[in-house]
């Protein structure tokens, strides 16, 4: 398994992941709190939706920085 490859998959798993939390965003500002025993995780509804956030920014920039470097081709040398 070539280090393309593994970037690949990392790629791929953190869209995925970032599709399912984009998802689980609530447009009223409700966030977790709409599923009920989710929300039961973090202290407040307020706390899991900061939650939420900084893992759909990290997965975000991750994303992004994972097609920069496969669409640029810095790994084929």
């Amino acid at each position: 398994m070539t280090l393309t490859s593994i970037v690949e998959i990392i790629w791929i798993v953190s869209a995925l992941c970032l599709i399912v939390l984009v998802l689980l965003h609530s447009p009223k500002g409700d966030g977790l709190g709409g599923l009920g025993g989710q929300a039961q995780l973090f202290t407040s509804t307020k706390s899991a939706e900061t939650t939420l956030n900084r893992v759909t920014w990290t997965l975000t920039a991750l994303f992004m920085g994972l097609t920069i470097v496969l669409s640029a081709g810095w790994l084929n040398q």
